[in-house]
């Protein structure tokens, strides 16, 4: 069975707004730690918040 930590410290990622937990290699500097992942800090990911709240992508309701 996995080891579970359920109290270890989140934050929201800047890029794509996803929660994400704290990782023993962030241990010195996790109050500047501000992206999820190598990919959200070079921009590779697009805005998944945008997209999630009907950006101007895709068609919705009502547009038509």
């Amino acid at each position: 069975m996995a080891h579970r930590k359920p109290n270890l410290p989140e934050k929201t990622c800047a890029a794509c707004g996803r929660p994400f937990a704290w990782r023993k290699k962030w241990a010195r500097d996790w109050e500047n730690v501000r992206y999820c992942s190598d990919a959200c800090r070079e921009g590779r990911h697009p805005k998944a918040g945008a997209a999630r709240r009907g950006g101007a992508r895709g068609a919705g309701p009502g547009s038509g």
